[in-house]
């Protein structure tokens, strides 16, 4: 089992995307448990000049709380 909570996993991935994607406006979606490590989905906004496009996202956490990989794609 996971050593790291659920809210603590998608904390630690809010905190990351915050920094990597400079804005607050970070949507969870789904957060999951998959092969012993947190799956954490969502979306947030791209900005591309004055025009802004939903982004969804995807990181994966493992037990000890370290990110080990991203991913994002545009809706």
């Amino acid at each position: 089992m996971s050593q790291v909570s659920k809210e603590y996993a998608s904390q630690i991935a809010v905190e990351y995307l915050k920094k990597q994607k400079n804005t607050d406006r970070i949507q969870v979606a789904i957060v999951e448990l998959e092969d012993n490590c947190w799956v954490i989905r969502g979306t947030c906004p791209l900005e591309f000049g004055e025009t802004q496009w939903p982004e969804k996202f995807s990181v994966v956490i493992d037990a000890k709380g370290k990110i080990k990989s991203t991913d994002y794609g545009l809706l």
